[in-house]
C-alpha cells in the first residue's frame, strides 16, 4: 500500500484509515462494531488497522474531556512569555512543566517565545502562577484573561 501523499498525513496508508481517524477523533469511544460499520471492515479488521495507527503514532492516546468548573477550575488564561535576557537558555517548557495549572505550552513566532495556556479557581491562584511562572522561568509575561470559550477540544479531523 502507498501512503496519502499529503503532509503530515505520511502515516495514513489508504482512505480507509483516514475514515477511521475521522470517525475516533470526533468519538473516541467509538466501539468496534460502530467503526466496522463507518468504514465496512470487519471488526478484527478494524481493530488490527487501529493498533497499526496506534503504534505508527497516528492515534497517540483517548482521554476523557473534562469540564473545567466542575473540579474548580473555572478562570482560565493565555499568558505569552519572553526570557528577560534573550541570551538565557530557551528551556523555559522544561522549567514550567512541574506547574500542574499549566494545560498547555506553545512555542510560537512573534514577540512572545511561548503561550501558556492554564486553569486556575480564582484570580488570586492566577495571581500566584503569574509569579511562579516569573520566577522558575525568569520571563516577562503578558496574560489575557478568557471570558467565555465557544469551543475547545475539537476533534482533529483529517482530510
Amino acid at each position: 500500500m502507498t501512503s496519502i501523499e499529503r503532509p503530515g498525513a505520511s502515516r495514513l496508508e489508504d482512505q480507509t484509515d483516514l475514515r477511521i481517524v475521522r470517525e475516533v477523533s470526533s468519538n473516541g469511544r467509538a466501539t468496534l462494531a460502530e467503526l466496522s460499520e463507518a468504514t465496512g471492515l470487519s471488526t478484527s479488521a478494524v481493530q488490527a488497522r487501529l493498533r497499526r495507527l496506534e503504534s505508527r503514532g497516528v492515534i497517540t492516546g483517548y482521554r476523557a474531556t473534562v469540564d473545567a468548573e466542575a473540579v474548580g477550575r473555572p478562570l482560565s488564561a493565555f499568558i505569552e512569555i519572553t526570557p528577560l535576557d534573550p541570551a538565557q537558555p530557551d528551556n523555559a517548557p522544561e522549567l514550567l512543566e512541574h506547574l500542574s495549572a499549566i494545560e498547555a505550552c506553545h512555542s510560537t513566532a512573534g514577540d512572545a517565545s511561548y503561550m501558556l495556556f492554564v486553569r486556575v479557581p480564582t484570580p488570586r491562584d492566577l495571581e500566584v502562577l503569574i509569579r511562579d511562572i516569573r520566577v522558575a522561568a525568569s520571563v516577562n509575561t503578558r496574560t489575557t484573561v478568557v471570558l467565555q470559550t465557544f469551543y475547545e477540544n475539537r476533534p482533529i479531523l483529517a482530510e
